[in-house]
């Protein structure tokens, strides 16, 4: 099986490439960015006209915090619907079988009922701040939805939680939330700080699902026959900031004070994903929270000393 694997050398591609290149039988087909634009058309047709895999897995996105994607949504809309359009109709126009495209729990409303099911998109209003992203991806699973419905092809997409390990953004300002506090807690334990100060009031919960085991989640959607057009990909549970903070904190070794400054926006109360259809399937995350974050920031550690940290 020939397998092309888009967005390889990103978080979420780096821990696909891992996965199945211990699968047997299986070949994998790598191009970073400078070798195939995934926004060309033309490229992206005349590479699966050469190519022609067999099974396509799309992790290929132009991502970022709130601050990019406030201040470019028009990048991150056309980037990632070409990336999508480009990606699936090519696809389809050469044959490949299968095809698994990759989302984000964003797709979902603002104001959607915690658990979030796949049955509230599009029942209100998304969230401003990452609207222009969401709105890409949705447009990705509907073109799966809708080639899957008018020419029969088993184009199908996973929409995973909030994701870490190896490979993340560390950027001080643009990373994520648990990226963000392993840079910030190793940085004040090397340097001796008495005091870490987190945002907000510690109270809201976020679940968090450790790369790989998104991958192995791949994999197993990939041995489905019949799976469902979309699916929820996480853990199922979920956290406060302020638990998730105190763990990195005991993880990388900080000894100071944390202070919590609630002058500082708290954000969304809640944003858990249902995860009880792939659960029914078969599938549950395996990697523990604590474990995720120990395995996260060795990774860190590694990064940082061969300086190939993405910061």
């Amino acid at each position: 099986m020939k397998l092309f694997i888009a967005g390889h050398n990103g978080m979420v591609g780096g821990a696909l490439v891992r996965r199945f290149e211990r699968e047997p039988g299986v070949t994998l087909v790598l191009r970073g960015r400078r070798e195939l634009d995934l926004a060309n058309q033309a490229a992206v047709e005349a590479f699966f006209a050469a190519e022609k895999p067999d099974v396509a897995i799309i992790a290929a996105a132009k991502v970022g915090g709130i601050h990019a994607n406030n201040t470019y949504p028009a990048e991150f809309l056309y980037s990632n619907l070409a990336v999508a359009a480009n990606s699936i109709e090519s696809a389809f126009r050469n044959g490949t079988k299968r095809l698994l495209f990759l989302g984000s729990s964003c797709i979902y409303p603002k104001h959607a009922p915690q658990p979030m099911r796949e049955d509230c998109l599009l029942t209100s209003e998304l969230e401003p701040t990452n609207e222009a992203y969401a709105i890409a991806k949705i447009a990705g699973l509907k073109l799966c939805q809708y080639y899957r419905k008018q020419y029969g092809v088993l184009f199908h997409s996973a929409m995973p939680t909030n994701l870490y390990g190896p490979g993340d953004n560390y950027h001080p300002q643009n990373s994520h939330v648990l990226p963000a506090l392993i840079r910030r807690f190793d940085e004040a334990r090397e340097s001796a700080k008495p005091e870490v100060v987190a945002w907000g009031s510690g109270s809201p919960k976020r679940e968090f699902l450790h790369v790989d085991d998104l991958a192995e989640a791949c994999a197993f959607l990939l041995r489905q026959d019949n799976p469902p057009d979309w699916i929820n990909v996480g853990t199922g549970t979920d956290v406060t900031i302020r638990e998730l903070t105190e763990t990195v904190a005991t993880v990388t070794g900080f000894k100071g004070r944390i202070t919590w400054d609630a002058t500082k926006p708290d954000g969304t109360p809640r944003k858990l994903m249902d995860v009880s259809r792939l659960a029914a399937l078969g599938w549950t995350a395996r990697i523990g929270l604590r474990e995720g974050i120990e395995k996260a920031y060795a990774s860190f550690r590694a990064e940082k000393a061969a300086g190939t940290l993405r910061s």
